[in-house]
């Protein structure tokens, strides 16, 4: 399957696929501790408000999306094969699912807990979610350079 055989939205409808392929309930656990140990931070130090659950909330969608994204870019076995040939040829386009995904959350998150408002919560959103674009996207570079190699 080439590029040139894929229209936009089925790219991202295969990008959705590909990372739908990671360890989600391994992720879930490393976020819920991501962010039960930043709450336990704020609580030693006393910052006690509303926005205690905003910074928590951000590290654990961030580390959620980070392991989810990546395992399913380390991911060898389960799904379809062309699916991961797709992933290994396009890593990029894989890794923007993840990072969209942590955009939206994360922006909803900080303009609920925190005092930030719409403009400042996009901007956190879009910041953590290049972050982990660009985290992701180099796992899965790598991770399809060495499968497309035999490696």
């Amino acid at each position: 399957m080439s590029s040139s055989e894929v229209s936009p939205r089925e790219s991202g409808t295969l990008a959705a696929a590909a990372a739908s392929r990671g360890p989600w309930k391994t992720a879930g656990v490393v976020g819920l501790v991501g962010a039960g140990a930043a709450v336990g931070v704020d609580l030693v130090t006393l910052h006690w408000s509303l926005g205690i659950l905003a910074g928590p909330a951000s590290i654990g969608l961030f580390l959620f999306f980070l392991v989810g994204g990546a395992g399913a870019a380390l991911s060898k076995k389960g799904g379809d094969h062309r699916l991961r040939r797709w992933a290994a040829e396009h890593p990029w386009q894989a890794s923007a699912a993840p990072a969209a995904a942590l955009a939206v959350t994360n922006t909803v998150t900080q303009y609920v807990f925190s005092g930030d408002g719409i403009f400042a919560s996009i901007f956190t959103g879009l910041w953590h979610a290049a972050i982990l674009y660009a985290i992701v996207g180099v796992v899965s570079s790598v991770a399809g350079a060495r499968r497309r190699s035999g490696g």
